[in-house]
């Protein structure tokens, strides 16, 4: 579906939240337990290897990376895969690797595991960032020796940094949905949507104009889909049964729509970058 020029003109003029309500909200419930446990094991796991690769989603590239890696760059090889380029938005890539070269890693590949894009890169850097480091020749063992790949579990950052970076990792499903909230995390994927002016949203659902109100929006998704429930209401004649649309069905279709790339390439981490940038 075309979206209408008008739609888009005024979706253009409108004024969308400047700022989303992040009280009471506590990002540390969110994150399981057992990862403590996971970030001591890969702790340990790091004696063993000579050079570290992190994988990360290329929608945050620079929020939510666990600081262990950071705390080792200076020890050992290290290189940043930041994976699902194709579901981001890489307008402001330059600006994204002069950060991160500024927090000291200059060692940066983006790519899309989907379409094999740019995979076959790792391994000749792996080498080369192991052959030009001082622990290679500390064996003298064998001129070309085999490399091998130690795999640990998806681990995140012992402690957020704020709720916003929180609801960011949530959305890129580092967690379960439920333990957010689906219509809180598509409220605030609304807003970011909204605030950078990213209506794929309207043309994904052939919705009338983008819109800042989620319960409008998901109200507008979960009838649109047929994602709808009967409500039983007490009247003074009984109880009658009302059909009614499932709000938390359509937060999770939003959600999924977003994930796979229907609603287009989206740079999450835009803010982060726009005030790392500010002189």
């Amino acid at each position: 579906m075309r979206l209408f020029p008008r739609a888009l003109c005024n979706a253009g003029r409108a004024a969308w939240r400047e700022s989303f309500p992040l009280g009471g909200r506590d990002p540390a419930r969110w994150f399981p337990g057992h990862m403590a446990k996971g970030l001591k094991k890969m702790q340990s796991s790091l004696k063993l290897v000579d050079c570290i690769i992190e994988v990360h989603d290329a929608r945050i590239p620079l929020s939510g990376r666990n600081p262990l890696f950071q705390e080792t760059l200076g020890l050992k090889p290290h290189l940043l895969v930041l994976n699902k380029m194709d579901l981001a938005d890489l307008r402001e890539q330059k600006k994204i690797l002069q950060h991160l070269e500024g927090e000291g890693l200059k060692n940066v590949i983006f790519t899309n595991c989907v379409k094999d894009e740019n995979i076959r890169q790792i391994i000749p850097t792996v080498t080369e960032l192991i052959e030009s480091s001082y622990r290679y020749h500390r064996g003298e063992v064998c001129e070309r020796p085999l490399v091998f790949l130690l795999d640990t579990p998806g681990v995140l950052a012992p402690r957020i940094e704020s709720v916003e970076m929180g609801l960011k990792l949530a959305l890129c499903g580092t967690v379960l949905d439920h333990l957010v909230g689906e219509e809180t995390m598509a409220d605030y994927l609304l807003y970011t949507l909204n605030r950078h002016q990213l209506f794929g949203y309207v043309q994904h659902y052939g919705l009338d104009g983008a819109c800042d109100n989620v319960e409008s929006v998901l109200k507008r998704v979960a009838l649109k889909l047929g994602k709808t429930q009967k409500v039983k209401v007490l009247t003074g004649t009984g109880n009658v049964n009302v059909m009614q649309p499932n709000y938390t069905a359509a937060a999770g279709h939003f959600l999924r729509a977003f994930r796979s790339g229907l609603l287009g390439p989206v740079m999450l981490d835009r803010d982060v970058l726009a005030c790392c940038m500010d002189p």
